[in-house]
């Protein structure tokens, strides 16, 4: 298992360019399952979730092209199955982003209960409740579910969320692109990454209105064609660099990043007195021209305050003089970093899906486990300010979700270094 070994740094320096993002190239990469033709996507980030997803379509009977470095071709003119497998499954909870796709390409689509971070409960069953709405039959067992489309296809219909799920709203969306009639999605989930793949399928010739807003209108279409798209910029990559820059104090510019996707992590660090500013080459995050003072976050789904984005600036409050209160919303058990950053010294209090921290404590290096993907970066982040050595282990977490990290971090003076014990 390899560790990162991170030493207190001097203040970041320098500037960083922001990789495509994860949670939007998954559903892109999923999408493509719905064209027999080829899809380009640009700007692909090298990831081990991208490996695992690309291994999916492979099973399916898809065809993948690297191009380029960061260019894949997919192409699924032929899908020879319409189960995905299960050893390929359980590695990453978005490939049961491939059920709606599968469903709607061929009717019929059976999908393992996926794996992934243990953030908490992320139950399907919104996503099935938008596959019955538009007429399929789902069989649910205890490790697999199977959706069967009518004899007539899937049928556009109203389908309203009771919570605004990112991955639900993808499903269904993608089912409803090849459904007959008009389907419209409630309480719909407004992340960039939802617009990033309406914006995607309407270059293949879907019909979708409204991505973005709480509410989407898809017309469905007989078929889809093959189209060319650039991956937006990562904006959870973006917040953990500006909240680099921030803990240590240093001046960063984070270059590729769209504002409007960062604006409650701008909000917040500006909050706490740290210069944000857009400039014409990207973000400026300036942390060492005052004082820093605390504030409070409450995780939303967007437009707010990202809970992705939560345990890495929980990592920058523990430096921050002052009282702070972390409110979290979204997933019931993403506090599991407290303990771990408790461990190198900061004084963190938890009470249900709140958590106190008193600022101000001097880190120390320690031994450390990267509990999910955000919760690692949190911790690289504290260990860039801790005295001594923090050593992290099971970073297969950060490297599932961040392209080049070491790399990235040590080109702006980060003192880490990447170990396999």
């Amino acid at each position: 298992m390899a560790k990162f070994l991170v030493q207190k740094s001097e203040p970041l320096n320098g500037e960083v360019y922001i990789s495509g993002a994860k949670n939007a190239v998954l559903p892109l990469m999923a999408a493509a399952l719905l064209s027999g033709e080829t899809c380009r996507i640009e700007d692909v980030p090298d990831l081990r979730d991208v490996e695992v997803m690309k291994e999916i379509l492979t099973s399916l009977g898809g065809n993948i092209r690297e191009a380029e470095d960061t260019v894949l071709e997919i192409t699924c003119d032929s899908i020879t199955t319409n189960e995905a497998d299960y050893e390929l499954v359980r590695k990453m909870r978005a490939s049961f982003l491939v059920l709606g796709p599968l469903l709607a390409r061929t009717g019929r689509a059976k999908v393992h209960m996926p794996g992934g971070c243990t953030i908490g409960a992320r139950p399907i069953d919104l996503h099935l409740k938008g596959f019955e709405a538009l007429g399929a039959e789902v069989i649910q067992k205890d490790n697999y579910v199977e959706a069967i489309a009518p004899a007539g296809g899937l049928r556009g219909a109203s389908v309203y969320l009771d919570f605004p799920s990112v991955g639900a709203t993808e499903n269904i969306m993608m089912a409803a692109g090849l459904a007959q009639g008009t389907t419209y999605i409630e309480n719909a989930a407004e992340e960039p990454e939802i617009v990033d793949l309406a914006n995607f399928m309407n270059k293949m010739g879907a019909r979708i209105k409204g991505a973005g807003t709480d509410t989407i209108k898809i017309e469905g279409v007989e078929s889809l064609k093959g189209c060319f798209h650039t991956v937006i910029p990562d904006r959870i990559e973006a917040g953990t660099f500006m909240l680099a820059g921030a803990i240590t104090r240093g001046q960063v510019l984070i270059k590729n990043i769209v504002f409007d996707h960062v604006k409650p992590i701008t909000a917040k660090l500006r909050e706490c007195g740290v210069t944000v500013e857009m400039g014409d080459e990207g973000i400026y995050v300036v942390a060492d021209q005052r004082p820093l003072t605390s504030t409070d976050i409450k995780t939303l789904p967007y437009p707010g305050f990202p809970t992705d984005i939560q345990s890495p600036f929980m990592a920058f409050l523990t430096t921050v003089e002052g009282s702070s209160t972390v409110i979290e919303t979204v997933f019931e058990n993403r506090f599991m970093h407290v303990a771990e950053l408790n461990r190198m010294g900061a004084n963190i209090q938890t009470e249900g899906n709140k958590a106190y921290i008193q600022g101000g404590k001097t880190l120390e290096g320690a031994q450390v486990i990267a509990t999910d993907l955000r919760a690692g970066a949190a911790l690289v982040l504290a260990g860039l300010v801790a005295n001594g050595t923090t050593e992290i282990s099971e970073i297969y977490h950060i490297e599932r979700g961040y392209e080049k990290f070491m790399k990235k971090f040590k080109a702006l003076g980060a003192n880490i270094l990447r170990i396999d014990d």
